[in-house]
């Protein structure tokens, strides 16, 4: 992937150096369905509670504590713990996340501009162990997630290391489709989609695993979007795309059952295949178009 380090964008809030606790929202493959929380049902907390066991880390953590959508009551503001050294590979990796989530949302301005929109920018958080967010205490357990409440992206750099145990790259492009994916979650807010998956889900209580897949695979398909703009642009190397699809392969459904030692639960996912993931990122690369994103089998929601 073709970038230079440089500092922070006026979009990143560096939390790093701040202390915090609790439980937190929903992840990128990790955590709960759906954007930003909530839903994650008996089969997803038995496998989390498996790989805790397996990996040594709390998984469970951000689904007790009060997580949920609403945003938690702030008595007193977050204590800072004191300046702590960055490594020259976090401030990398952090400078990198930067990179992407401007170069994101370039695109996705130009996109909606095309369409007579408006695009809204998103912030992205970065933070250590645990901060708070619009839907509740952000975890580093639950991996990066998207919280529609106060528009923010949220991620721990632990984070790579986590994916880097499931199998899946780490390398710049696997990042990049990792933040491309969280802002998939912020355009869907944007265009309606958001709200209009919670409102189906409380109609229909039942579905809500199905239309958390259903809005996962739309993110992975806007990151594929991006992507085929990047390389567009000459952003992109060869084996980057490899890269991000082995990304989304190690966070795929299947893929944890698998790892947990058990039998695989289609019934119980709700973020996707291995397959049905990497199948999607590659229809919006290929495509280039929002539009060949309609994981819904309906009306485009764009």
């Amino acid at each position: 992937m073709e970038w230079t380090p440089g500092g922070l964008s006026n979009d990143v809030e560096d939390r790093r150096d701040d202390s915090g606790g609790g439980g937190g929202g929903g992840g990128f493959g990790f955590g709960g369905g759906g954007i930003g929380g909530g839903g994650l049902g008996i089969g997803g907390f038995i496998i989390l509670a498996i790989l805790s066991l397996l990996f040594g880390r709390n998984f469970l953590g951000g689904f007790f504590g009060g997580g949920g959508t609403q945003a938690p009551v702030r008595t007193q503001q977050m204590q800072s713990s004191g300046p702590h050294q960055h490594s020259a590979s976090e401030d990398r990796d952090a400078q990198l996340i930067s990179f992407t989530l401007d170069d994101v949302q370039k695109t996705w301005t130009a996109i909606f501009e095309k369409k007579g929109r408006q695009y809204t920018h998103a912030k992205l958080v970065l933070f250590r162990g645990s901060t708070y967010s619009g839907c509740g205490t952000a975890q580093a357990s639950t991996g990066p997630f998207y919280c529609p409440a106060d528009q923010k992206v949220y991620i721990d750099l632990d984070f790579w290391d986590e994916l880097k145990k499931f199998g899946g790259s780490t390398a710049d492009f696997a990042q990049a489709y990792v933040i491309a994916h969280e802002l998939g979650h912020h355009v869907q807010n944007l265009v309606g989609t958001e709200k209009k998956v919670r409102l189906f889900e409380q109609q229909q209580p039942s579905q809500q695993n199905h239309l958390s897949v259903d809005v996962e695979l739309q993110a992975d398909c806007y990151a594929g979007v991006w992507a085929h703009s990047a390389q567009e642009r000459h952003i992109v190397d060869p084996g980057d795309i490899d890269n991000a699809l082995s990304a989304a392969a190690a966070v795929g459904d299947d893929h944890l059952q698998k790892m947990s030692g058990r039998a695989v639960s289609p019934e119980s996912w709700t973020h996707g295949s291995s397959a049905q993931r990497q199948t999607w990122f590659k229809k919006g690369f290929e495509s280039g178009d929002p539009k060949s994103c309609n994981t819904f089998g309906g009306t485009d929601s764009q």
